[in-house]
């Protein structure tokens, strides 16, 4: 059995950092900091959106050749996390993050600038790299701070901030289309980039503090990997994100082409049909955080598993009969099961492993994209003109997370 590092007091904010972060406006402050940076994932893949379909026009691509430039962003963001988790274990947390948005700020004008789709996917992955190394130190930070349901109600109010921004992302891309082209959103992008990099060097507290540091090296890394990689119950959690995740992302990819090109919806429309499947997905992530006083975060993981893959049953049902509002309601359930799934399912799987959070944490968000990053090829190759082939892959998606949640990630016997 593999060994794992006894959780913390759930709910209890570890000593050694309780002073950082009364001087540095701890509490509701961090939290909107840390949502904040976590928000530069959706961002990224999120404003753009309703410009996909023009993107392809003025670049001269197909459809499968823009959807890739989302893939590339998603490799690119584990990647990131992969590499800059197990150093922030060395180095701490403030680091990792002000070098990750400093690049990204510099890489999203030189994607406002991209000539051809080519470099504009090539630069995308540059993008998410420098985006996976800020975000992945924010699930390290929640961890070195709390444990169990304390953790798992925390990420639930993550999704409070940023759950906003898929809300607001597409709306807000929606309407700076029509006063400017798509790159006027990737400049936008990199003056979201340099606001956080100013309020991160000014207010992120350090919570792993030099004593709690990682004193290994490459072989210090690799053992960990190692412990990460053979225990069964926190690959299955991470699984169960990652799958879960990859119909989430089937959803981010194909929605703009199937609601506009399919049915024929307008881009503002399809913003605010994308804002309120986000809103969905930020009430469950709060209706969970209040339902983990009553019941353990596992229980509510499976459960909500469940009806998850009922409803991704029901938006392939959907595409098959071209059933617009069977479409859009299912989606609307499915997207929001998802406010339930990812806080508690992150949580459980971060809590086997205190003693290197950010390697943990790293390895977790590294799987979760990559195989979210198959979703986007997948939903292209099906074809274009129907809804058929982003239904099938978030239907997939969510059948066999419910499966590694029920299988793998069952909890071990005493």
């Amino acid at each position: 059995m593999t060994q794992t590092a006894q959780p913390t007091t759930p709910g209890v904010t570890s000593p050694a950092v309780q002073p950082q972060l009364a001087g540095a406006g701890g509490g509701l402050g961090l939290l909107l900091l840390l949502g904040a940076i976590t928000a530069i994932g959706p961002l990224s893949l999120d404003m753009y959106l309703p410009a996909l379909p023009a993107m392809a026009r003025d670049l001269d691509a197909s459809q499968a050749q823009i959807q890739l430039s989302l893939t590339t962003c998603l490799v690119g963001l584990a990647l990131g996390q992969f590499v800059t988790g197990p150093l922030s274990d060395r180095w701490g947390r403030r680091r990792p993050v002000l070098i990750g948005l400093v690049a990204y700020t510099v890489l999203a004008l030189a994607c406002a600038a991209a000539p051809s789709a080519p470099a504009f996917t090539a630069l995308r992955f540059a993008q998410g790299f420098a985006g996976g190394m800020a975000a992945v130190v924010t699930r390290a930070v929640v961890r070195d701070l709390h444990s169990g349901r304390a953790a798992a109600k925390y990420f639930s109010r993550l999704t409070l901030v940023f759950g906003l921004a898929p809300i607001a992302a597409p709306t807000v891309g929606s309407l700076v289309l029509r006063f400017g082209s798509w790159r006027t959103l990737f400049v936008l992008l990199a003056v979201v980039g340099a606001l956080l990099t100013a309020v991160v060097a000014t207010w992120l507290p350090e919570t792993l503090p030099a004593h709690r540091r990682s004193r290994d090296g490459l072989g210090g890394i690799v053992r960990s990997l190692r412990e990460l990689l053979t225990d069964r119950v926190y690959l299955g959690y991470t699984l169960t994100q990652g799958l879960a995740f990859a119909g989430l992302f089937a959803y981010i990819s194909g929605s703009s082409f199937v609601f506009q090109d399919v049915f024929h919806l307008s881009a503002s429309t399809f913003g605010l049909l994308f804002g309120l499947n986000a809103l969905a997905f930020v009430a469950v992530g709060q209706a969970n955080a209040r339902l983990l006083d009553r019941f353990p975060p596992r229980a509510l993981l499976v459960g909500t598993l469940g009806v998850s893959a009922v409803a991704a049953a029901g938006v392939l049902a959907g595409a098959i009969a071209t059933s617009q509002l069977l479409l859009i309601g299912a989606l609307l359930t499915f997207i929001g099961s998802l406010g339930m799934v990812m806080p508690n399912g992150t949580a459980l799987a971060l809590d086997r492993h205190a003693h290197h959070a950010g390697t943990a944490a790293a390895l977790m968000g590294a799987l979760q994209s990559v195989i979210g990053s198959l979703a986007a090829p997948l939903v292209g190759l099906g074809g274009e003109g129907s809804a058929v082939p982003m239904a099938a892959v978030l239907a997939a998606s969510a059948a066999l997370s419910l499966t590694a949640a029920l299988t793998l990630a069952r909890p071990e016997r005493p």
